[in-house]
């Protein structure tokens, strides 16, 4: 951490730097309306265009009317744990079958390097 020089203000490193026309933002207060343009500056910020509001047909006409939502069919939750149920047992031997077949791999490998 710095320690300002005695006499200044701590805040002196975060003002603004002079704009060179005479004009300060000390004591707070800022020089400008944020947004609007510098009376007389070459090269201000203007600000942006002004808007105007569409007309009030604007919108191109709607021809097609979409189609109402159709109903879903009722789910069979008991069939449908059945399926889980069935899906869940041949994730677990597929598994088993790979885990297996590692084992033996393991042990070939193993006997392989020791004799």
């Amino acid at each position: 951490m710095t320690v300002p020089p005695s006499g200044l203000d701590p805040d002196d490193p975060w003002r603004r730097p002079d704009s060179g026309d005479g004009s300060s933002s000390q004591g707070g207060v800022p020089d400008q309306i944020p947004g609007r343009a510098a009376s007389g500056g070459a090269g201000s910020y203007g600000g942006p265009p002004p808007t105007t509001a569409p007309p009030p047909g604007w919108r191109p006409p709607v021809h097609l009317q979409p189609a109402p939502p159709r109903h879903l069919p009722a789910q069979d939750m008991t069939g449908l744990d059945a399926q889980e149920q069935r899906a869940q047992r041949v994730t677990w031997i597929v598994g088993a079958v790979a885990g297996a077949v590692l084992v033996v791999l393991t042990c070939l490998l193993c006997t392989r390097l020791l004799f």
